[in-house]
C-alpha cells in the first residue's frame, strides 16, 4: 500500500517539483522578472499572473502526454516528432536560453553573496559552479533528491517573505490595488490583450525547463496521469509568481523597488538581518536548481543520442565538465546586467520557444490528447 501511494506521489507530484525548482532561477527569484512580465502593470497585473497559470497548466499537460505516448524522454526527441529536422532550431534557442537563464543568476546571485556574506565575488561564483558540477556527476536521482527537498526549502522561504512584507504593508497592498496607472485604468481590449500576452510571453521563456523534467515522466502510466501531474505543475510554478506579485504591489509604484535591479532585496530591508542572510541562501540555490536542470536536459539529449548509437553513456567526469563549461560561458554573458538580460534577452528567446515548442504542441494537441496511440 504504501509503496503505490509513494509511486503515486512520485508520476503526479515529481514532474511539477522539477519543473518549479527549474523555473524559480529564471523564473521570479531576483523579483525583477516579476516586474518585467506583470507588476508593471500595478493593480491589472494579476491578469498576466492568470494568463501564466493557464500557460503553463496547459504546456505542462501536452508535453507530458506526448512524452507519455511517444514514449520520449529527452527534448531533441520530443520536439523531432513534432517538427522533424527543426529540432535544430529548438536546440539552438533552448542552449542559448539556458546559458541566458544562468547569466542572470550569476550576475545576481555574485553580487548578493558578495553583499550579503562579505565573500569575494568569485568565491561565490566557485562555490556555486562546483555545486552544480557535483549534482550532474552524482546523476538522475541525486538530482530528483536534492531537487524536492530545495523545492520545498524555497517555496518556505519565499511564502514567508511575501506574506511578512503583505502583513507588514497590507494597507499599501490594498492602496495599490486601488491605483492603476493612467494608460490601464480602463480595462480595454487592448490593455487586456497587452496584459495576457505579457504572461503569455513570460511562459514562452521559460519552455527551456520542460526538457528538465523529461526524465521523470517514465512513470506516467495514462493519460489521466499526465492531465493531473500537469494541471498541479502549473499550480505550484504560478503559486510564487503571485506572492512575489503581491509583495511588489506592497512597495508600488515605488521607483526603488520597481526600478531596483534585484527588487526582493529592497522588500526585504526593513526586515531583520536573518531575511537577507535566508534570501542569499536561497538566490545561491536557485542557480544551483536551475543550472544543473537545464544543463542536464541538454545531458540527457547526448546520452539518448550515444544510446541510439550503440555507444556507452557519458561517464559522471564528462557531466561535470560539460556542467562547468556551460557556467563559465554564462559567467561571460553575466557581465552585459540583470535588467538589460531579462528585459531584452528573455523576450527575444520567448519568442523563439513559443514558435519552436508552444506552437507545434498546440498543433499537436487533438492528436497527443486523443485516447488513440501514435
Amino acid at each position: 500500500m504504501l509503496t503505490q501511494i509513494r509511486g503515486t506521489l512520485k508520476r503526479i507530484f515529481l514532474p511539477g517539483i522539477i519543473l518549479q525548482s527549474v523555473l524559480v532561477g529564471g523564473g521570479f527569484a531576483t523579483g525583477r522578472e516579476i516586474v518585467e512580465y506583470g507588476g508593471k502593470y500595478g493593480s491589472l497585473g494579476w491578469i498576466s499572473g492568470i494568463s501564466i497559470f493557464f500557460g503553463f497548466s496547459i504546456m505542462s499537460v501536452l508535453s507530458f502526454e506526448a512524452s507519455r505516448k511517444w514514449k520520449v524522454y529527452d527534448y531533441k526527441s520530443l520536439v523531432r516528432k513534432l517538427i522533424g529536422k527543426g529540432w535544430i532550431g529548438f536546440e539552438i534557442i533552448y542552449l542559448s536560453l539556458a546559458i541566458l537563464t544562468i547569466a542572470v543568476m550569476a550576475a545576481a546571485a555574485g553580487e548578493i553573496l558578495k553583499d550579503i556574506f562579505s565573500l569575494n565575488y568569485w568565491v561565490g561564483v566557485i562555490v556555486i559552479i562546483f555545486l552544480v558540477a557535483l549534482l550532474n556527476f552524482k546523476g538522475e536521482d541525486f538530482i530528483a533528491k536534492m531537487k524536492t527537498i530545495g523545492t520545498i526549502a524555497l517555496f518556505i522561504a519565499y511564502a514567508i517573505f511575501g506574506l511578512s512584507v503583505f502583513f507588514s504593508r497590507s494597507g499599501n497592498v490594498f492602496d495599490a490595488f486601488t491605483f492603476t496607472e493612467p494608460n490601464f485604468g480602463t480595462v480595454t481590449f487592448g490593455g487586456l490583450s497587452l496584459m495576457v500576452w505579457t504572461g503569455i510571453v513570460y511562459v514562452g521563456y521559460n519552455l527551456g525547463v520542460y526538457p528538465a523534467s523529461f526524465f521523470t515522466l517514465r512513470d506516467l502510466k495514462s493519460r489521466r496521469d499526465s492531465i493531473y501531474a500537469g494541471l498541479f505543475s502549473g499550480i505550484l510554478m504560478t503559486i510564487p509568481w503571485f506572492l512575489t506579485y503581491v509583495a511588489i504591489m506592497a512597495y508600488y509604484p515605488d521607483k526603488s523597488v520597481i526600478g531596483a535591479t534585484i527588487p526582493w532585496l529592497k522588500m526585504l530591508e526593513p526586515f531583520n538581518q536573518i531575511y537577507i542572510l535566508i534570501f542569499g541562501v536561497v538566490v545561491g540555490w536557485t542557480l544551483v536548481e536551475t543550472a544543473t536542470g537545464v544543463i542536464h536536459g541538454f545531458i540527457m539529449r547526448l546520452e539518448n543520442d550515444l544510446e541510439e548509437k550503440n555507444k556507452s553513456k557519458l561517464k559522471p567526469v564528462a557531466k561535470g565538465g560539460i556542467a562547468m563549461i556551460a557556467l563559465l560561458l554564462a559567467l561571460v554573458l553575466a557581465q552585459v546586467g540583470i535588467i538589460d538580460l531579462i528585459a531584452k534577452g528573455y523576450t527575444f528567446m520567448a519568442y523563439g520557444m513559443i514558435l519552436f515548442y508552444a506552437i507545434p504542441l498546440l498543433i499537436y494537441s487533438k492528436k497527443i490528447l486523443s485516447k488513440s496511440h501514435v
